[in-house]
Order: structure tokens, then C-alpha cells, then sequence
């Protein structure tokens, strides 16, 4: 356990060199982006948990009344939430309250841009807040540009002729290293020997039938 706010301020403060290094009016923008929850576990570190943490009361026992001190962890869960913007999964874990303000928002880039900083109270979330924010600034300073649907139909050909390539060259890479299947050494070792078998044939074709297979001499023995 650790009072978050406090004890990002101070790691803020070390990193930067103190206060006598920041402008003045620094300190109390950054005490606005900083969590204001005082209590987090350490677990919420790694996750998103969207303020629930572990709780501490009593057990109460129901003939004396006895109290007993206990505690009730939320439930965690580990998913793999898609970014649109980074189009890609983010295995990350979360809290199941999380999971319905993910889905109220409409997606994990709509809830971490709509929860302001002082709400975000893990570091994990303050990461990707921050990542999901600079790749949307990006994104809007990128110029639009629309294609006539020739070109359209270019591109998609371009892109099946790409996918198929790529799929002969991992095809081929595979027969290189496993040697083929031995299904497919039968074929073409069956192959092979059909091949012989008809150059046999047509090389006794050319040479001629011999005295002894004659058709004169099979009329009179029989």
C-alpha cells in the first residue's frame, strides 16, 4: 500500500531535479494530472482497475458477534482489448467494473481518452492515456487522400497478388525445411516410376517386336 498521489509527486519531483527546475504555475498543472486516490495496491500497477482496489472490514460470526479482520480483492480478470488506433490487441488486466466503463465508453482508445488524468490511477493507465492521445494528435495532422476506383481496384489487386506470393514463398520455405510430406514423396517417387515404365515402352516401340513375339509364330502354336 502507498498514498499514490504523494508518492508520484515525489518521484516526479526527483526525476525532474527538484522544484527549483520547474517554471513557475508547473507544479500545480501536474498536481491536476497526477491520481488523487491515496490508497492502491501494488497489483493495480500492471492493470487497469478503474478505482476499485482491496478493501479491508470484519468477519462478524453469527452467535457472538466476534469480529475477525478480513479483506475483499476485486475481481481481476486478464483480457485482450482492441485498440482501433493502434490495430492491434492490448493484453492487459482489468477489474469487471473496468470492463462495463470500457464497454459504456465504446472501446478501450474512448474510455482512456474520456477519463481524465486525475481518475487514472494506475501508471499502466497513465501509459497508455498518454501513448493513445499521441497517436490520435497524429492522426489528425495526417492529410486525407481519396483514390479514384481504378486505382482502388489496383490496390486490391495489388494486395491479393502480395497475400498469394507471400503464401508460395512460406509454401516453398516449408518444403525446404521439412523435406515435403511423405505423401507427397509417394507421388512423386509413384510419378517417377510411371515415367520409367512409359519411357520402357515407347523405347520397344521404336527398336521393333521381336522374332520370338511374331504374330505368325502365336497363330501356329495355337
Amino acid at each position: 500500500m502507498a498514498f499514490r498521489g504523494k508518492e508520484m509527486m515525489k518521484k516526479l519531483m526527483r526525476k525532474v531535479g527538484g522544484e527549483k527546475n520547474l517554471a513557475p504555475g508547473v507544479k500545480e498543472s501536474l498536481k491536476k494530472c497526477v491520481p488523487d486516490s491515496r490508497i492502491v495496491m501494488n497489483r493495480a500497477k500492471r492493470g487497469l482497475f478503474a478505482g476499485k482496489h482491496i478493501q479491508f472490514g470484519n468477519r462478524v460470526s453469527e452467535d457472538g458477534g466476534n469480529k475477525t479482520r478480513r479483506n475483499w480483492k476485486p475481481n481481476v480478470q486478464e483480457k485482450r482489448l482492441f485498440s482501433y488506433i493502434m490495430d492491434r490487441h492490448i493484453r492487459v488486466k482489468v477489474t469487471t467494473h473496468a470492463l462495463r466503463c470500457i464497454d459504456k465508453a465504446g472501446g478501450i482508445d474512448e474510455y482512456l481518452l474520456k477519463t481524465p488524468y486525475h481518475k487514472m490511477d494506475t501508471e499502466m493507465g497513465l501509459y497508455w492515456k498518454t501513448k493513445i492521445e499521441k497517436l490520435y494528435e497524429e492522426l489528425g495532422q495526417t492529410e486525407v487522400v481519396f483514390f479514384t476506383p481504378e486505382e482502388e481496384a489496383k490496390l486490391e489487386q495489388d494486395f491479393k497478388d502480395m497475400k498469394l506470393a507471400q503464401r508460395a514463398a512460406r509454401r516453398e520455405l516449408r518444403r525446404q525445411m521439412y523435406g515435403g510430406s511423405s505423401k507427397q514423396k509417394q507421388t512423386e517417387q509413384g510419378s517417377a516410376d510411371t515415367q520409367e515404365t512409359a519411357e520402357e515402352a515407347a523405347k520397344i516401340l521404336s527398336e521393333g517386336i521381336p522374332n520370338e513375339y511374331a504374330p505368325e509364330d502365336l497363330v501356329a502354336n495355337s
